[in-house]
């Protein structure tokens, strides 16, 4: 299973110098776990530098992976995550997800570089 955080969507999407390395994920749609948070970033960001058809377009794509909703569980789980590994909320909630479904976040968050349970790859420019 697979967690792909929204930096990793967006450079998909994007196609940029780091796609390769989430397209794997991404694209074995049986095994991926799109958090809602992620349909909101991604939508939010294409919007606001593309326009809405693209938009859908992207968040259509993450809807072929199994969608989870911030429950009182999770939300709890990811504040435990925040405190304990110093990272943001969203960040918190896209690793709290994924281990509650024993996947592999997928980042390139450098928060993430040295977390269990996460794939990361240092951001190119």
């Amino acid at each position: 299973m697979n967690v792909v955080d929204s930096s990793g969507w967006l450079e998909y999407l994007a196609d940029g110098p780091s796609a390769d390395f989430f397209a794997k994920s991404i694209i074995t749609t049986a095994d991926l776990v799109v958090p809602t948070l992620s349909l909101y970033e991604v939508f939010k960001r294409v919007l606001q530098q593309r326009d809405e058809d693209d938009a859908l377009q992207a968040v259509a794509l993450m809807q072929q992976g199994t969608i989870v909703e911030l429950s009182a569980p999770l939300a709890l789980s990811a504040a435990r995550i925040s405190l304990n590994d110093k990272i943001p909320m969203a960040d918190s909630i896209m690793l709290a997800t994924a281990r509650a479904y024993g996947a592999t976040l997928w980042s390139q968050d450098s928060h993430f570089e040295n977390i269990a349970g996460v794939r990361y790859i240092a951001k190119k420019k």
